[in-house]
């Protein structure tokens, strides 16, 4: 066959390569995260070769199209309105702002929340090219809004962000303190949400505190349970840490968490 074009999508250098024909319909694809050339004709396959030839690395394989796994079934035939994937950081507070009380004390305080979420959010982001996946902004039943979900190779983190304001922030077991202000149960709430994610996904999950622009952070050598992080440092310590799942398995949570109805009970 001629007239093959090859056309990138994804993020550059990570997503797939689609071969497509003069009708500009999809003949084959080449998958670069699993090396994998996947055909839908086999008579079209020297075609799609010669076309792929300079895009080719390391040992490939070449077949028909992979039978779609259930986590794959789930995610192509899931509305969009049930889907949180599409949520970005601070999606809730996004809407406040624009729509809410005008009240100015109050959209300072979540312009606050905003620019944190959205600063943390960024760095889980961009764990996407290191397998990892980010959900933001997951409704709780009886909780509230979960910031930030996160899954990868070394398992499920369920994330409380918070705002540092440029102050000292002091995590206890129980209570958040910054500054002067006064403290919040944050860590007792990640802890409930972590175990709320738990029971949802079956899975075991670290609850996460997150600290955006704090002047420095002290956490009480009791807190063992609760992962404290900071933008600086966030990607290093969660890519760093032991891996417990494969990529399969970190998919088919992400698929399942960015379900609406998976969070629809307490």
């Amino acid at each position: 066959m001629s007239g093959l074009k090859v056309l990138p999508s994804g993020r550059p250098g990570r997503g797939r390569l689609y071969v497509n024909g003069s009708d500009g319909h999809a003949v084959a694809w080449y998958d670069r995260r699993t090396n994998r050339i996947s055909v839908l004709a086999d008579d079209q396959r020297a075609a799609v070769l010669a076309a792929l030839r300079p895009y080719l690395s390391g040992d490939w394989t070449i077949g028909p199209p992979p039978v779609p796994t259930p986590a794959e079934l789930l995610r192509l035939t899931l509305p969009p309105d049930r889907d949180l994937a599409p949520n970005r950081p601070g999606e809730t507070l996004l809407g406040e702002l624009a729509y809410g009380s005008p009240g100015s004390r109050a959209r300072h305080r979540m312009r606050q929340e905003l620019q944190a979420r959205q600063r943390i959010g960024a760095e889980f982001d961009a764990l996407e090219e290191e397998d990892w996946r980010a959900l933001h902004d997951v409704p709780l039943q009886g909780l509230g809004m979960l910031d930030h979900l996160l899954i990868g190779p070394p398992g499920v983190f369920a994330v409380r962000t918070v705002p540092g304001r440029r102050q000292r922030a002091q995590v206890g077991d129980l209570l958040l303190t910054v500054g002067r202000a006064e403290p919040r149960p944050d860590p007792r709430w990640i802890r409930r949400a972590a175990a709320r994610a738990a029971r949802a996904l079956t899975a075991q999950v670290t609850p996460v505190l997150a600290l955006a622009d704090a002047s420095r952070v002290d956490v009480a050598p009791t807190v063992r349970d609760i992962l404290v992080l900071q933008p600086a440092t966030a990607a290093a310590v969660l890519t760093a840490a032991p891996a417990t799942l494969k990529l399969p398995d970190v998919e088919a949570l992400f698929t399942l968490a960015r379900t609406h109805p998976t969070w629809s009970t307490p």
